[in-house]
Parts: structure tokens; sequence; C-alpha cells
């Protein structure tokens, strides 16, 4: 796992800690970056969101330090109310876009609520509420094949139609096999949507849903099929031009710790890849602390070795297992008078540097007599782990960067 440091613009409004709030990202478009859109979510202090935030990429600096842009869009209409829970899905249309939000739950209101009753939640109704971005303007719909509110479901779109599997309804304190398709078409003027009940859904909640390649192909894991019991199997789920396909896949070898936790949660990395974490066990048990795993799908390519079926929990890789204090942060493959420009606007980010640093960073040329190579490189220094050390040398105009078996 690779840590780098992130802060927030001077432009960027709060964001508060949330708990289950609804997630969706945005593709790059119209020259915009890539987002994600947070709405909803249960504060530190039980409180309720309501509010819409996005939130981008600004800029990358010298050291890769991320800065984030936040912006809280301002919702007109019929907006949803505050919850948690629910899910938010980007679909598209006759060349525009929008953000379904369904389901989640609330507090009673405010008529309602006592002081024996003052935290207690109910399912929101069964609305699907539609978000233009552009303008911000919201509608709220109601559908007949939509009767009861949902909780903690999975919401799969592709194209104009969501799918929403699984949840929890409270007021029956069940998880039916829900498999509902919402289909939306963008029309000038006002929107049209329709829903359609399918069979062979998912009695399933907080599960995690992780993206296979670039096609429409999920691998659903984790959550829950009763109170405090697992749903240790896994899913393979197919969106198509027909619809959908649901079948299971092989799960992964599951750890003691996994097998035996009541509670589990995580998310998705991309790629086929998720994270797992499972709180630990002790008499007495440590506070706030956890196991975490990493799970693969996908097949690891490396370079020259054979390729092999990740199910792999934990992460092997020394290559960042040691971190670097303050004082030894390292920059390369910059001139010197960019390490002051940490926040540069013009250093745009590449995302190939992202999977392959054998091109980049350490494993550079630094000077014609060179002999560090990548494959065939051993440890000069006792503190050197992975990668050979790197020095600043004054010599010649600006200086430069060297490895430290190149130096004089």
């Amino acid at each position: 796992f690779k840590l780098r440091p992130i802060s927030f613009s001077n432009n960027s409004c709060y964001l508060p800690p949330l708990r289950c709030p609804a997630v969706a990202r945005l593709k790059p478009r119209d020259g915009n970056p890539e987002s994600y859109l947070i709405h909803g979510g249960r504060t530190p202090n039980n409180e309720l969101s309501a509010a819409l935030y996005v939130v981008s990429v600004e800029s990358r600096g010298c050291n890769r330090k991320l800065t984030l842009s936040c912006q809280e869009k301002e919702l007109v209409g019929e907006p949803p109310g505050a919850r948690y829970g629910h899910t938010a899905s980007m679909v598209h249309s006759r060349g525009k876009r929008a953000c379904v939000l369904f389901g989640g739950r609330s507090y009673l209101p405010p008529a309602q609520r006592t002081t024996e009753t003052w935290n207690s939640v109910v399912d929101c109704p069964p609305q699907v509420f539609l978000v233009d971005l552009e303008y911000g303007c919201c509608t709220a719909h109601y559908l007949p094949e939509l009767t009861d509110g949902l909780s903690f479901h999975l919401a799969l779109s592709r194209g104009d139609s969501v799918y929403l599997l699984g949840g929890h309804t409270l007021s029956s304190d069940s998880r039916p096999p829900h498999l509902f398709r919402l289909r939306v078409e963008l029309l000038l003027g006002s929107p049209k949507l329709s829903c359609e009940v399918l069979d062979n859904g998912l009695s399933i909640t907080s599960a995690i849903s992780t993206r296979l390649g670039s096609g429409h192909e999920y691998i659903i894991l984790g959550g829950y099929q009763a109170d405090q019991q697992k749903q240790l199997q896994c899913c393979s789920v197919v969106l198509d031009d027909v619809g959908i396909r649901i079948e299971p896949r092989e799960a992964p070898p599951w750890s003691g710790e996994i097998c035996s936790s009541r509670i589990w949660f995580g998310g998705s990395l991309g790629k086929g890849g998720a994270l797992v974490g499972v709180p630990t066990e002790g008499n007495p048990a440590p506070a706030d602390a956890f196991y975490l795993y990493q799970v693969n799908f996908e097949q690891e390519r490396g370079s020259g070795e054979e390729n092999l079926q990740g199910h792999s929990q934990e992460s092997t890789d020394l290559e960042d297992s040691t971190p670097l204090e303050d004082s030894e942060e390292l920059y390369f493959g910059r001139e010197p008078h960019e390490l002051q420009m940490m926040d540069s606007e013009g250093d745009t980010y590449n995302e190939e540097d992202e999977e392959d640093e054998s091109l980049t960073g350490y494993w550079i040329r630094c000077c014609a007599g060179c002999q560090v190579d990548a494959n065939t490189w051993e440890p000069f220094y006792s503190t050197e782990l992975t990668r050979p050390a790197m020095m600043f040398c004054s010599r010649g105009k600006g200086g430069h960067w060297v490895h430290a078996q190149c130096m004089d």
C-alpha cells in the first residue's frame, strides 16, 4: 500500500468525516477532471448530512503530494433529505448524464421524535431522486415497483440503467433477494423513469463491489446475509446489452481472523482488488486495532514471472514497508529549482508513473557510467532495503542526482 499526503486547496469547503455516505465517480468530461460525488452520511456526533460534495484533484506537487478541491453543490427543486446507507449512481442518456440517488435511512420526523426515540431511524421513502449536476436541479420520482425503502444495498450502473441488488428493509427486518432495474431517459424537458423487477437477486447487505478491467464485470464480496452472519461467498456480475448475469465465483481462502470475526468492512481498490478489514480480538481487546487484507481477483502480470491468479490477502511487497521520516523525504527526476515548487500547477500527473516505477524514480541512469541495474541490483549500504540510495551532488551547473554507488 502506498500512502501519500493529501491536503485540500484554500478555496475548498469543509468536508466532515462521514460514515456510510453515497459515493459516485464522475469520469473526465469536457475538460473537467475525474471527480467524485459524496452525498449524505453520518457525522461523528450522529447528525445526518444532506449535502452533496464534489471532490476532484486540483494539483500534484513535486513529491506527488495531492491537493484536492472540495466544493458543495447547491441543490434546488426536490432535493433528498439527510440520510445514510443509500447509493449514488451515474446514468448516461442522449449525450447527457445525471446522478441517481436511492434508499437510505434517516431519523424520525421531528414531530414524531421523543426522548426515548430521539436516535431512532427509519427507512427513507422509496423515492428515486434524479440530480442534474450542471444546474443542481433535483426531481423526486415514485415508481410503483418500489414499495419499500432499502438500505445498504448495491447499485451498479451501465448506460441509462441502474441495477439495485439486495439491501435491508428496517420495517420488516429482512434482507429480501431484491433485484431492480431502473431505466432513466434524459428527455428534453422532463426525464422519464421506469422500473423492472427481475428474478435471481441477492440477499445481502453492506457488500463490496469491485470492477474487473475496463468492461462492466464486477466481483461482489463481503457483506452480511443475516445480523452478524457474514456472507463469505463471492459472485460475478456482468452487465451487458441484454441485462444482468449473476454467477457464483470461487471465494479466496479467507484467513482465520476473517472467518472468526463477527463484523467486517472494506471497499473497492479498483482493477479487481478490494480492501477488507476486521477488528482484532484479544483479552483485553486492543482499542482501534484492525487486520487489513488486500484481496485480488485479476491476474497479476509480473516482468519475467509466471502469471498468477491473485487471491493474496496480505501485502508482502517490501517496497513501501518502511516509511520515511519527515527529514528523509526524497525527490527524484526534478531540477533543484523545482524542489521549492511543491504545488506547481504546471506539474501534471502522469498515470503511468503510478503503475510502473521502473522507468522513473530510483531506476534512472544517473550518469554515463552508471552501473545500477534494476534486475541485478544488490544493496550497497546497510540502509538500502529495496532500492539504491540517491544523493544530490553539487558539482556542475545546478547540481544533479546520482546513485551512491556511482559517486567518487
